[in-house]
């Protein structure tokens, strides 16, 4: 089976990079409205209810699966499902921030969904440090 496919989720994509933050900081600016507003293209906040609708400033569409604060947020994104999740790193300075994406249809939006998230997390480490 290629890299990246999986039997269960289909095409899948991971990215994940230790932030110089603590973990409430990195938490609170992904949850927060200028953080969804950067991953997910949120105009106002994200929602936090199970089953909660969102629509993106694109029009994409879907709903919040889970939303443990402090820890993680998963929902699903057009027929994708989307997980961003935040662990503690080596030190209390540190956090490990990841991005989760599955259910993507092809090995093509698999890569164009890897340059994405990189450039998210990009975005997101130069907001917070």
């Amino acid at each position: 089976m290629p890299t990246g496919l999986t039997q269960d989720a289909g095409w899948e994509i991971g990215v994940s990079r230790t932030i110089r933050r603590p973990l409430t900081a990195v938490w609170d600016f992904v949850a927060g409205p200028e953080g969804a507003a950067l991953w997910l293209g949120l105009d106002g906040p994200l929602p936090t209810e199970k089953g909660a609708p969102y629509r993106t400033t694109d029009g994409v569409e879907g709903e919040i699966r889970s939303y443990r604060p402090g820890d993680r947020v998963r929902l699903t994104h057009g027929t994708s499902t989307v997980q961003v999740a935040v662990t503690p790193g080596s030190s209390e300075d540190r956090t490990v921030l990841r991005f989760h994406q599955e259910r993507l249809a092809s090995a093509e939006e698999r890569e164009e969904r890897r340059t994405h998230w990189k450039r998210v997390m990009d975005r997101v480490e130069a907001e917070l440090t």
